[in-house]
């Protein structure tokens, strides 16, 4: 299972909508074959798994074998034919299973069918590490909506420019590289206005000045204000997805449309609210989930932060600090809160910590507030 895992990490973040699964065939000792989901349309792990193996050692001498694969093998026809029925057809005689599949087209049908077939079925092997790899699928499918992976980075005073606005680079080489990584596993990378207008970021997962990987680019921009000379729009425009408010300027919507970008309406939100550019964030994740993006990571600005912060809708900071400090006139990484009582501050559990050079990665994942405002939403997927 373990090298299924390894597997399915070398997939992530190019699957979406699928997860990202990792598969071995072995017997004994001997693993036979590996297989990682292929990109949409592609082939499931599992058949690539039983692929590899079959050129390496014939189709005949598979019967008898072992199969472990990180995800329930899928029991139901869609782009590809069930995982379930390859697997029996190549005589499979044992499967190990990571943990069970949550889609309401598979959900425990997989392991029945294979059950059914006289196949000897294990299921819950390194479970929690296998929900880990498949957390943004399993967030779509329980919540409705990505795996929100927060990305800050600042001073020891929690800066991110100076007044003037310099911010190239407060941290250093080997932050950045980890910062490179975290965009890797992405499906997607979420900046908003004010970001794309002060930083215009590439949004691509780089290492040597070489791009490994280019998820796809989320602007938020209600007014459509970024103009399309920005690195958002060149290159692959289909990769550039860009969610505003409805009644946003028809003649800039129509121009980012033509150079190839997909134009996401999401709802403003009430009168109370009016961060993150004035729309409505759950609805914008939610809108997100129906395209396919699973695993989503946020890198500005700050009151988009802010704003998913309070409202619950983080899974995980990661938030880079650099050994400087610039003071209270610098601009600061965070927005505002509406914090009155250290009660209501959101905290971070399951912490880490990390040493990049001499900048330090905290890594954790939210609870108070915005923990309670997941439990009450998934307390309403359970009653649905």
């Amino acid at each position: 299972m373990r090298l299924a895992l390894a597997r399915a990490r070398r997939g992530s973040g190019r699957t979406f909508p699928n997860p990202s699964v990792g598969a071995v065939v072995y017997r004994g000792d001997r693993v036979l074959g590996r297989g990682v989901t292929r990109p949409p349309g592609g082939a499931h792990a599992e058949i690539v798994a039983l692929d590899s193996a079959a050129r390496k050692v014939g189709a005949g001498r598979l019967r008898g074998a072992s199969l472990a694969v990180t995800l329930e093998p899928c029991s139901h026809h869609g782009r590809t034919g069930p995982c379930a029925d390859a697997a029996i057809r190549a005589g499979i005689a044992d499967v190990v299973v990571g943990h069970l599949d949550p889609h309401p087209e598979v959900r425990g049908r997989g392991v029945r069918r294979l059950r059914r077939a006289g196949v000897e079925v294990r299921v819950g092997v390194l479970e929690a590490a296998c929900r880990e790899q498949h957390r943004g699928f399993l967030s779509v499918c329980e919540r409705g909506r990505p795996f929100v992976t927060l990305k800050l980075a600042g001073t020891l005073d929690g800066r991110i420019a100076t007044a003037g606005g310099e911010s190239r680079w407060i941290t250093g080489p080997r932050a950045r590289a980890a910062v490179h990584r975290l965009r890797a596993r992405s499906d997607g990378i979420l900046v908003g206005t004010a970001t794309a207008l002060a930083d215009d970021p590439e949004l691509s997962a780089r290492r040597g000045g070489r791009v490994l990987h280019r998820p796809v680019r989320v602007l938020l921009d209600a007014r459509l204000r970024v103009p399309l000379e920005a690195k958002l729009y060149r290159g692959d425009a289909a990769q550039t997805w860009v969610l505003c408010a409805p009644g946003s300027p028809a003649s800039r919507r129509r121009t980012r449309e033509e150079s190839g970008a997909r134009i996401l309406e999401v709802p403003r939100v009430g009168s109370g609210g009016g961060q993150g550019g004035g729309l409505d964030l759950s609805r914008a994740l939610r809108a997100l989930a129906r395209e396919g993006l699973t695993e989503l990571l946020v890198e500005g600005g700050g009151r988009l932060a802010a704003s998913l912060l309070a409202a619950g809708l983080v899974d995980e900071v990661h938030w880079f600090v650099a050994p400087t400090m610039i003071g209270e006139d610098g601009r600061a990484a965070l927005g505002p809160l509406g914090v009155e009582r250290l009660s209501r501050a959101v905290t971070l559990e399951d912490v880490r910590v990390r040493r990049h050079g001499h900048d330090v990665e905290v890594i954790g994942r939210p609870v108070g507030r915005g923990a309670a405002v997941k439990r009450r939403a998934r307390q309403v997927v359970k009653k649905r």
